[in-house]
């Protein structure tokens, strides 16, 4: 059966679910925002230790990239996510799951072709495109601070 790419999208939208956007949202939204409170929380406490700000920050992303991998590891970020939705992609948490991710997933195939080779398999292009960014950010910069 040959189907046109209009028949295809009518057919795709007929059978996919729809989203319950009354409920996605404002799930997407706390979760989120408790994540983002967690590591507020993490910087003032590293913060009241004595750290000056610069590594109270350093010190908060990691533990946030640490909480993340080791939630995703234990197979329990990916649950979270099903209920927040974008709330755990938007922070760093959701960075750090896509990277352990797809290194669980091809563990199996060893730690050159498995691991190395599909770590960055979903993290890889946001990278690429951030330093990519950045460069293009730097030399407008330049430029401006030039001229």
């Amino acid at each position: 059966m040959k189907l046109t790419e209009s028949e295809y999208g009518r057919l795709s939208k007929l059978r996919s679910p729809n989203t319950k956007m009354y409920k996605t949202v404002p799930m997407a939204f706390l979760i989120g925002g408790l994540i983002c409170c967690i590591g507020q929380l993490l910087l003032d406490s590293y913060k009241m230790i004595g750290t000056d700000e610069k590594t109270a920050g350093t010190l908060t992303s990691v533990t946030l990239v640490f909480l993340s991998a080791m939630l995703t590891g234990f197979g329990l970020y990916d649950k979270i996510a099903k209920h927040a939705g974008a709330g755990t992609l938007v922070p760093i948490t959701g960075f750090a799951n896509a990277v352990v991710s797809p290194a669980l997933e091809f563990k199996t195939e060893g730690y050159v072709l498995g691991v190395g080779a599909k770590i960055f398999i979903i993290a890889g292009p946001v990278i690429v495109y951030g330093l990519a960014a950045s460069a293009i950010y730097g030399v407008i910069l330049f430029i401006a601070q030039a001229g």
